[in-house]
């Protein structure tokens, strides 16, 4: 069991690595840049070697605030740590892991639920959900993989907000638990930023708390 685990975490690792990291990616097309979802795909480089993400170039000079302010897959997450003051916060040096989830991630929770955590009232909810896709450290798509064999299949993930993401693999994607029972998997691993890494992901983590 434990040697089918680790070839599958293996496998996964090379593929998301391969997504991401190859010098041999040609520029992404239009075709390549989005699902007809609005979730990720992997976009490739551009032609100066910038990884992309919603057909927009991701640029390792910049902080994770700053990219995502450029994906057009983003704009509910921008709006969102905004709202919640989160700013500075994610602009500063980390460095931070963050599980970056897309618009039609938000636009799958219940009717009413966006609005309400957009709110002034909901405002310090909406922080908690927020920093619950944040984690301290830089972790690479290598890194997940590695503590998911560490854990003999799971990885534990200790997030901003204080509450446990779960990390394991599902065939070739990373899947993440939340402790409520949220799922969400990375679509896009790998986005470099000068405070840390984003993985692009496709729901939204819900915390207990």
């Amino acid at each position: 069991m434990k040697n089918a685990i680790l070839t599958s975490v293996a496998a996964a690792s090379a593929l998301l690595l391969g997504a991401c990291g190859s010098e041999n990616t040609t520029v992404t097309t239009d075709a390549d840049t989005a699902a007809a979802d609005g979730t990720a795909v992997a976009d490739g480089m551009d032609a100066s070697g910038n990884v992309m993400v919603g057909g927009a170039a991701m640029l390792p000079t910049r902080n994770i605030v700053e990219n995502a302010s450029n994906s057009p897959l983003h704009t509910t997450l921008v709006s969102a740590v905004t709202q919640a003051g989160l700013v500075d916060t994610l602009s500063g040096t980390g460095p931070f892991t963050v599980f970056a989830p897309v618009n039609a991630a938000f636009e799958k929770l219940p009717a009413g639920a966006v609005d309400s955590l957009m709110a002034d009232e909901g405002k310090a909810r909406l922080g908690t959900v927020l920093t619950y896709h944040v984690v301290s450290g830089r972790m690479t798509a290598a890194d997940l993989a590695q503590a998911i064999t560490d854990g003999n299949g799971t990885a534990t993930l200790t997030t901003v907000q204080g509450e446990n993401l779960t990390a394991r693999m599902d065939g070739s994607n990373i899947v993440l638990t939340g402790e409520g029972g949220s799922t969400a998997v990375v679509t896009q691993a790998d986005v470099p930023q000068s405070n840390g890494v984003i993985h692009v992901v496709d729901g939204v983590l819900m915390p207990k708390a």
